[in-house]
């Protein structure tokens, strides 16, 4: 269900970016079921874009770095890093105090 927020919040934020607001929707989708899925916690989504690209974070609060999966062509599952390094421009991960925060940023 807060994945599902998640998305629609995307798609609010970026109303007027049409041409990345749909993969920018499918990475932090992925972001988002990691934070869920492998991190077990709440999350927080950040939708940053003034002048230059849109920068989009999504903090929990494991502490456990996340790792891009080598998922077989048969896979049900573990691709979503590999998702986020495909469409974005760049991404990485921040530590923080209390967990974490994967960004990833897309151009117009």
């Amino acid at each position: 269900d807060n994945v599902g927020r998640a998305r629609r919040f995307v798609t609010d934020a970026l109303k007027d970016a049409d041409e990345a607001r749909d993969d920018c929707e499918l990475m932090v989708s992925e972001l988002a079921t990691n934070a869920v899925r492998h991190g077990r916690s709440m999350f927080r989504v950040g939708v940053y874009h003034l002048d230059g690209p849109i920068r989009i974070e999504v903090s929990d609060h494991n502490t456990r770095l996340p790792v891009e999966g080598g998922a077989t062509p048969d896979a049900q599952s573990g691709r979503g890093l590999q998702i986020v390094d495909a469409l974005s421009r760049r991404w990485g991960v921040r530590p923080e105090s209390e967990g974490k925060t994967v960004w990833f940023e897309v151009g117009l």
